[in-house]
């Protein structure tokens, strides 16, 4: 006779009752004996994790505590009337106003104690608790904001307090505000209900434990006389047994304190009930019982049951999932009913396959299609391009890229949501011009491609025109009238390039040279790429030149037309190429400006010029060089505070340096560089504006920065003396800036008659090749020890002199 399916331990549904019913009756058999023993330990080990997250839950509530009070301070020391105080008190040497005003805000903010320190950290005024002794206390207190972690805890006669410092600008540093704020029951309530746990503060050391603070008045003494005779240290969980039968376990939680005497701590003595922790496991222990009795015999009957309504459908459920393993999502998986567990599990499948492939379906789109214009992204366009090369290698074809000219400045200025309705409405503007034949696509950001299937030179311009020109239309996007235009690169199939990376290569150099040339449309030409692959090449080697010190100083000399003497000189930098030979300054400079570059440019003429200026004095040769800062420079904060290490590495003086600033720098950014300028000058540093007249800036701005000396763009002399137009800008620059006490310089003296105008007219200093080409630096010294000034006599002038 065959034994039942259920009770064969060599079928599913044996084995499936067997281990079921063996399982309950072992679990519950061993939960008998551990339940007890593990609930006491389950809930003290509840209780001591609690109490440790209660002490980092505490630390973190009076960080963010001191964080609100800084905010507070920082809102006074910004505060016009509190700045006006402190002037008063320095106006009319009395601390009355500011005392006023401290305790003022000190009232409105609930502070304890509002002080304000000068800069020697001295009290000047304060209201509220000792603020003698808390300025005390704050001598080492860091200004600014409080490091994570920072409580910035005191004790002022056993009390806790914090404290926060926050210096006043106005705008230069005038002193500190000093906030303190008490410690006060606030932040146990929101400790306890935050975490269930009590806490008392107290203080240790000196003596018997002093009680600063507590929720439960009445129960601190016990609890304080039970943790001193548990000797319960840092970091230690201990049974409190308080009289009234109340059973807990406490941990101590040491608090940062700043300026506490010696052995003295605040602590943090958390509790938490152990009945209370314990409660729950005591219903859960007869609630166990009872379900272990009812299990073990619905357990018996109802295994049987499911083993055998499990095992057949769980055969159905294994094909379907090796069919979801082949990638076939289009089967749907069929869900038995009425069969709990394996109803859902079916259903599982079922929703997983669904899921599966609307994911492939959507993953597929985002792989090759853009969601905002709706339109092929690079990903399908480089294949359909591919595609379309190898299946007509005898057609002609063309690519047209575009980009878009100021849209960073839509999205800046309108926002991005603007700039994603711009980039919808061009897309439907230019799929309408290129037809439905044609494949346009956004290859990303403003940037479109089109595949002009069969066209040639001829075509493929005059679509790019007609694209242009429909950017002549303005767009309407809500209330708003935008204009924008586009610069479109072309590149031909076969004529350019034979692949499709290097097709979309050439139409992107193309689409990037007419963008700088404002040409709109330009077809692609070899020279473009033969430019682009040198520039880059040289930009890659020159941030190699400073570490292998390929660059070399140069320096053309500067005659001082009232001493016939020269005292000055402009350095200049020269890259010496290992295998190109010197490269113009021309080739590499404009690139390391565009890259950022220029600043460690900028770095080694510095560095160089001051060498040279200290080993020339050495050498009975006195000059100071003047050194060419571009507006990256001048608008690094940090600019004063390199050039002030670099001179104490070179022992270099700042009177030995001339810095040079150009307009357009100081246009870019008028008030930083009015702020960069005023702080080399306030470290002596003689400052001149170089290529006067040729920048578009403001006589207000002239007046107000700090130079000493302007220097007359080369244009203007090189054609003074034949163009009276440019003799008349030259007099007039030299009389503005005698008018405003400057120097003045002109560069591009090429003639002995350009000098002796000059001189007539009372300029200051000239440079120029008729003077002295520049020279490498090493050769300076012996030219200024046998150069001779040449003669300049204002009788050959005639008619030159007057304008």
């Amino acid at each position: 006779m065959q034994r039942p399916a259920f009770l064969d331990l060599r079928r599913l549904e044996g084995r499936i009752v067997a281990l079921f019913l063996g399982l309950l009756l072992l679990v519950q058999l061993g939960s008998v004996v551990l339940v007890n023993r593990s609930v006491q330990a389950n809930a003290e080990a509840s209780i001591d994790a609690d109490l440790k997250t209660a002490g980092h839950r505490l630390e973190r509530l009076l960080f963010q505590r001191v964080l609100r009070q800084h905010d507070i301070a920082v809102l006074l020391a910004a505060d016009d009337g509190f700045r006006s105080a402190v002037g008063l008190m320095h106006q009319e040497a009395g601390t009355e106003t500011l005392r006023d005003a401290l305790a003022n805000h000190a009232e409105r903010v609930g502070a304890a104690l509002v002080a304000f320190e000068d800069l020697e950290h001295r009290l000047v005024a304060g209201a509220g608790v000792q603020p003698g002794r808390f300025v005390g206390l704050a001598a080492d207190l860091p200004e600014g904001a409080p490091a994570e972690g920072d409580s910035r805890l005191v004790l002022v006669d056993e009390k806790p307090y914090q404290l926060v410092r926050v210096p006043v600008r106005a705008p230069g540093p005038l002193g500190a505000v000093l906030m303190g704020f008490a410690l006060d029951e606030d932040v146990l309530a929101d400790l306890k209900g935050l975490t269930n746990v009590d806490a008392l503060l107290l203080v240790r050391g000196g003596g018997p434990w002093r009680k600063p603070l507590s929720l439960e008045a009445d129960k601190a003494p016990m609890l304080m006389e039970q943790a001193a005779q548990a000797e319960m240290g840092q970091n230690q969980a201990r049974r409190l047994n308080l009289p009234d039968g109340d059973e807990r376990r406490g941990r101590l939680f040491d608090l940062r304190v700043r300026g506490a005497a010696s052995g003295v701590q605040l602590s943090a003595l958390l509790t938490a009930s152990v009945s209370e922790a314990i409660g729950p496991y005591n219903s859960l222990r007869w609630t166990l019982l009872a379900l272990t009795l009812a299990g073990v015999v619905a357990f018996a009957i109802g295994s049987v049951v499911t083993a055998r309504r499990i095992s057949g459908p769980i055969g159905a459920l294994a094909r379907s999932a090796e069919r979801l393993g082949r990638g076939d999502y289009d089967c749907p998986v069929q869900a038995p009913r009425n069969l709990g567990e394996v109803s859902e599990l079916a259903q599982a499948f079922e929703t997983m396959r669904q899921g599966i492939k609307a994911r492939e379906a959507d993953v597929h789109r985002l792989a090759f299609w853009d969601p905002l214009t709706d339109l092929p992204n690079r990903a399908q366009f480089v294949e359909r391009l591919r595609t379309w090369l190898r299946e007509h290698p005898q057609e002609r074809m063309a690519v047209l890229m575009l980009d878009l000219d100021r849209f960073k400045h839509v999205n800046d200025v309108l926002g991005h949501a603007v700039g994603d309705q711009l980039l919808q409405r061009v897309a439907e503007r230019l799929q309408a011009q290129a037809g439905s034949r044609n494949l346009l696509a956004r290859l990303g950001g403003d940037e479109f491609a089109l595949l002009f299937e069969g066209a040639a030179a001829s075509q493929a311009l005059g679509l790019a025109r007609e694209m242009a020109q429909g950017f002549e239309r303005p767009l309407s996007i809500g209330e708003q009238t935008i204009d924008v235009s586009a610069g479109i690169g072309i590149a031909l199939f076969p004529d350019h390039a034979r692949d499709a990376d290097a097709l979309l290569g050439h139409a992107e150099l193309a689409m990037y040279a007419a963008k700088r040339g404002q040409h709109g449309v330009l077809l692609y030409d070899p020279a473009m790429d033969e430019g682009s692959q040198q520039s880059l090449g040289l930009l890659t080697e020159l941030r190699r030149a400073v570490e292998q010190e390929e660059l070399r100083l140069f320096l053309q000399p500067k005659l001082d037309l009232h001493t016939r003497e020269v005292h000055s000189a402009e350095a200049l930098v020269r890259w010496q190429h290992p295998t190109r030979g010197l490269v113009p300054p021309g080739l590499f400079i404009p690139f390391a400006e565009q890259t950022g570059f220029v600043r460690q440019l900028t770095a080694w003429v510095l560095r160089a010029s001051a060498r040279f200026a200290v080993e020339a004095e050495a050498l009975g040769c006195p000059l100071r060089i003047s050194v060419n800062l571009s507006t990256r420079d001048l608008l690094d904060a940090e600019l004063p505070d390199k050039i002030r290490t670099m001179l104490q590495q070179e022992g270099a003086r700042p009177e030995q340096l001339c810095l040079e600033i150009t307009e357009s720098a100081i246009m870019d950014d008028p008030a930083r560089a009015l702020a960069t300028t005023e702080q080399l000058h306030a470290m002596g540093f003689r400052l001149a504006i170089d290529d006067f007249g040729t920048g578009y800036s403001s006589l207000a701005y002239l007046k107000n920065l700090p130079v000493q000396e302007l220097k007359i763009d080369q244009s203007f002399v090189m054609a003074m003396e034949r163009e009276a137009d440019d003799r008349k800008i030259v007099r007039s620059t030299i009389d503005l800036a005698h008018n405003l006490g400057l120097a003045v310089v002109a560069e591009g003296i090429e003639t002995a008659t350009a000098l002796a105008l000059l001189a007539h007219w009372g300029c200051d200093e000239a440079q120029g090749y008729h003077l002295a080409k520049p020279m490498p630096a090493g050769q300076l010294p012996g030219w200024w020890q046998a150069w001779r000034a040449p003669e300049f006599r204002d009788s050959a002038l005639g008619p030159l002199t007057t304008t």
